[in-house]
């Protein structure tokens, strides 16, 4: 038995999620009911299921395949053993009862039983919500979805399937989904009310024209035509459309964004935590000097450097530079008898040799105590920007996590970070777009701080231990606020930093490539791993960087605004068009007279002023800044300018119909051409900034129906009459001041919401 791939939608599945939309089932409806009342030639808004079922599936299509390119790179790897060797294969390739390897920051992709540990310890956070990591014994179990929060081990695989939590993590990290959306939440809680608006006055409108109407079929036929402007039909298509288009662009980027609303979430974030290695600097850690201490033996401490990084199963980055720079002693009289390996949360990591006592390695704030004679000097080198560790000696052996009171101080080991060339640049860009900046990381804060500041980060100077943060989320709040870089954070203190963010309203974006920023990633609006990050980082972020580039970022914020703009912009038509038909359907029923329209012309209007613009609309370039607000906002322009649109046209039918020369074909059509020119303005309004081609959009717009107008088979196709001359004047007049209502909307919101 294997492990499966994570599952993808089959095609035969993404058409049936693409044509049996609950939108195109109403449509279908629809059409079968036009279709009873024997006017075929109204069922042309069945076109919007074909286009909808075509499009989507086409873009869903393109989108999974450039995906499941980037998927590939990302997914998590698994270390076997097979024959005595070790090999790296995809998930779907381990089977029963196999042995897998883990090292600090691997993903346990399969459930297991514990056969070796080395200071195994596994963070179980994403399943049990359980922050501190668990000490894992030869015996004890290992549930997939977890991962190593430091330490190594070897597991045995017991239960392996699509039950597992790791191929439910895999299939949520590659499904669409629209998942902390306002965009989303907005447009389903405009199609909830539709729903709930359109039974009941599509039903009291046939009873209307029931007894307005000389047959049932033509009452049928209005109640369809009100039915059908009512439904925003192409409104999902266009936002998955805006959606699809920016993940794929992000694609193309080598940025693999697991969710769609990931193109959005940065666009909103207004604070961005840092972690200093990997995303400031390069991640690749130098090895510098050693600068050994008051008594210490040079060669003592070279071979202990040399030992201690040599005996480390699954060394960090930090441990393979020692490496490099110092050569294994011989192994003789350096065998180590214990160890314990390096974790976040201690800062520190120790070996214990047999004939040479207990060596510990790690933050010297840590494991230095209150030795002002070695801090003084790691102040010295932390203010210059240097990365520096402490290398202590204790004759006492192991004991757990505790420090000996007895451990002497050998030497300092200083390492080179490199800041990343693009980094200044990239920070100064968020600066300029209202983005706060918080750098969060685990090294000394001094270090921090100066790296912080040669890279740009403003106010790089404010910064804090993070040792000294208080507890409370109101006081961390505050200390965020003031404090720009923050030291010696553990990873439950990014997790409470985050979250101290958030209770302030903030939407917050934070990067990190190391297991100690998993926690703080999970709770994080959006979650940024860089590609060469640990497994874990990759698997709960919504953004993975996978040719490890700070400078995709731009280009995600820039898709983001994209998204947002051009999605509020297509719903503001859909939603005018369902105030204007709501309300022409109470205007019929209060005068009691026969709809102003024809399916097919409500179909004609809305292809010219809604459905072919709202396509290029969704997918045209937009760099305006994003405000929250997204739903308030559409209602309070598309609400007016519909009920302006549907006032204008019942104005001008009702003049046209009421005198005898005029018939109810003729009134008909400049209740259509009324409408179709306040549609018009509307789309002009909401396209601002207008650039030539949008005004040529819309011209366009217009002349195609100008062409229906003039091309006699069409005119008779779609029932359009030109009607006596003296009725354009009110027609016009009509548009005009409907239109200037509409212009006007914007300026008196403006000045509205300025008060």
């Amino acid at each position: 038995m294997t492990v499966p791939d994570a599952p993808v939608r089959t095609l035969p599945q993404i058409l049936r999620a693409n044509v049996f939309s609950p939108v195109n089932g109403i449509m279908l409806a629809l059409f079968a009911t036009i279709l009873v009342a024997g006017f075929p030639r109204d069922g042309l808004f069945v076109g919007v299921v074909v286009s909808n079922a075509v499009i989507g599936v086409a873009q869903e299509i393109r989108a999974k395949r450039e995906l499941d390119k980037l998927a590939v790179l990302s997914a998590p790897k698994a270390q076997v053993v097979r024959d005595g060797e070790v090999f790296e294969v995809g998930v779907s390739e381990v089977v029963a009862d196999e042995v897998l390897i883990l090292a600090p920051g691997d993903q346990v992709v399969v459930d297991g039983a514990v056969l070796a540990s080395v200071g195994l310890e596994a963070d179980e956070s994403l399943l049990t919500g359980e922050a501190d990591p668990i000490e894992k014994e030869p015996g004890d179990e290992l549930l997939s979805g977890s991962f190593v929060a430091a330490g190594s081990g070897r597991y045995q695989a017991t239960r392996i399937g699509a039950e597992s939590y790791a191929s439910a993590l895999s299939e949520e990290a590659r499904r669409f989904t629209l998942v902390n959306s306002e965009l989303r939440r907005g447009i389903d809680t405009v199609l909830r009310w539709l729903i709930i608006i359109i039974p009941p006055a599509s039903a009291l409108l046939i009873l209307v024209l029931l007894d307005t109407e000389d047959r049932w079929q033509n009452a049928l036929q209005g109640t369809v035509a009100a039915a059908v402007a009512m439904v925003p039909d192409g409104l999902v298509l266009l936002t998955s459309l805006s959606f699809v288009a920016g993940v794929v662009a992000l694609a193309r980027r080598r940025a693999l964004a697991k969710e769609l609303a990931t193109v959005e979430l940065l666009a909103r974030t207004d604070v961005l935590c840092l972690d200093k290695t990997g995303t400031i600097t390069t991640g690749h850690i130098g090895f510098g000097d050693v600068e050994g201490l008051p008594g210490a033996d040079p060669a003592l401490v070279a071979a202990a450097l040399g030992a201690m990084a040599h005996a480390d199963e699954a060394p960090n980055a930090t441990m393979v530079a020692v490496r490099d720079a110092h050569p294994a002693p011989g192994a003789g009289d350096w065998a180590p008898v214990a160890s314990i390996p390096f974790s976040s949360a201690r800062k520190w990591s120790a070996v214990e040799f047999a004939d040479h006592g207990a060596f510990y390695f790690g933050a010297p704030d840590v494991i230095a105590g209150d030795r002002p004679e070695v801090m003084d000097r790691v102040t010295v080198h932390a203010e210059a920007g240097r990365r520096t560790l402490l290398l202590a000696r204790s004759p006492e052996p192991l004991a757990g996590e505790t420090l000996p009171e007895g451990r002497t101080p050998l030497a300092l080991i200083l390492l080179e970070d490199t800041i990343r060339p693009d980094a200044p640049e990239i920070l100064a860009f968020f600066r300029e777009q209202g983005v706060h900046l918080k750098v969060i990381s685990g090294d000394h804060t001094a270090t921090v701080a100066a790296v912080a500041e040669r890279a740009g980060i403003p106010n790089a100077r404010n910064h804090l231990d993070a040792r000294e943060l208080p507890d409370g989320t109101d006081e961390m709040a505050a200390a965020l606020a003031e404090n720009a870089v923050f030291g010696r954070v553990t990873p439950q203190q990014k997790r409470a930093m985050v979250d101290a963010l958030q209770s302030r309203g903030h939407t917050v974006a934070m990067t990190g490539d190391g297991v100690n920023d998993v926690l703080a990633l999970k709770n994080a609006d959006m979650g940024i791993a860089m590609g060469s990050g640990s497994a874990s980082t990759r698997a709960v972020a919504q953004l993975v960087l996978l040719d490890n580039s700070f400078a995709t970022l731009p280009e995600v914020l820039a898709q983001g605004r994209k998204v947002i703009n051009n999605v509020e912009r297509v719903a503001n038509l859909f939603v005018a068009k369902a105030a204007y038909a709501v309300l022409l359907t109470v205007l019929v029923g209060v005068f009691t007279v026969e709809y102003p329209f024809l399916p097919r012309h409500l179909t004609l209007v809305g292809t010219f002023s809604i459905g072919v613009p709202g396509f290029f609309l969704a997918l045209a370039p937009s760099t305006e800044l994003v405000r929250p607000g997204f739903l308030p906002r559409v209602l309070r322009f598309s609400i007016p300018a519909g009920v302006l649109a549907a006032v204008a046209s019942f104005f001008v039918y009702e003049i046209a119909r009421r005198h005898a020369e005029v018939s109810l074909a003729e009134a008909r059509t400049v209740a259509t051409f009324t409408l179709l020119g306040v549609g018009l303005v509307i789309l002009v309004v909401i396209s601002r900034p207008l650039r030539p081609w949008k005004i040529g959009l819309a011209a366009a717009m217009a002349g195609s129906y100008m062409i229906v107008m003039g091309w006699p088979w069409a005119r008779s196709f779609f029932e359009l009459e030109l009607p006596p001359a003296w009725v354009w004047i009110p027609t016009i007049a009509a548009v005009a001041i409907a239109g200037a209502g509409v212009a006007a909307i914007p300026r008196a919101l403006r000045r509205y919401q300025g008060q």
